[in-house]
């Protein structure tokens, strides 16, 4: 069920019988030599419609732009500050609570959205109360699910890395098989360096990928990433749901 497909009248008859909404949201910034620029929003956006499907659970239109400064000095990075994906967010769930909803479970693609969203419920939180809105908002990263964590480290071991990772590169090939990219990657790739600014984060890691090896990853990989994160996070979901 998602929302930009469904009418007005649709929408009311579905908040008498439930009060809940996944959303969907990730980033679009680089992915090393190998994975797409919409990694975490393609993944993000899949997993919450089989959720959807799973749990008969309403979608909102994906967050596809989140909060990657780091990586804009690769080209095709597009990034929000922290202020304005905090502003944005604000905006997804005022609207929708004054429409009548009461949760709010994102479903997140990109680690360096974590700490903005946790903020943004706050502030969320913060501008409803004296309109007495009480919502509550969970995000869940499916990258971080127990299943799935399991799963990358059984298929690559320490290959996984961090970032332009073989589970997320894998995941995309399942949903876009027609757009699985090859490229040379060097053995040796950058680990465990903090992250500043952009120009840092290039300098340290010059082809994006962070201790990671996507040369591993396989549309059947990917499937099984699918599969685990749905049945994960549609459990999530139903227990956020009916939570006191």
């Amino acid at each position: 069920m998602l929302l930009q497909l469904c009418t007005w009248q649709e929408i009311e008859s579905y908040l008498q019988q439930s009060q809940g909404i996944i959303i969907p949201i990730g980033s679009t910034e680089q992915h090393g030599p190998t994975g797409l620029l919409g990694t975490d929003a393609i993944c993000a956006e899949a997993i919450a419609k089989g959720v959807g499907e799973a749990a008969s659970a309403l979608v909102a239109p994906t967050v596809n732009v989140g909060m990657a400064l780091h990586h804009t000095a690769f080209p095709g990075t597009i990034s929000l500050r922290p202020s304005t994906l905090i502003q944005v967010i604000l905006d997804y769930l005022t609207c929708l609570s004054r429409s009548g909803f009461r949760r709010f479970f994102l479903i997140n693609g990109h680690g360096g959205n974590i700490a903005t969203l946790k903020a943004a419920f706050a502030e969320t939180y913060y501008h409803l109360a004296p309109l007495g809105i009480e919502v509550r908002a969970e995000v869940a990263n499916w990258f971080m699910s127990g299943a799935v964590y399991q799963l990358a480290k059984n298929l690559y071991g320490n290959q996984e890395g961090s970032h332009a990772t073989p589970s997320e590169v894998a995941l995309t090939q399942y949903i876009y098989p027609d757009f699985i990219k090859t490229a040379p990657l060097s053995e040796t790739v950058a680990s465990g360096y903090p992250i500043y600014g952009a120009k840092d984060f290039r300098f340290h890691y010059p082809d994006g990928r962070m201790g990671s090896n996507p040369a591993l990853a396989t549309p059947e990989h990917g499937q099984q990433f699918y599969q685990l994160a749905v049945q994960e996070l549609t459990k999530g979901y139903l227990e956020f749901l009916n939570s006191d």
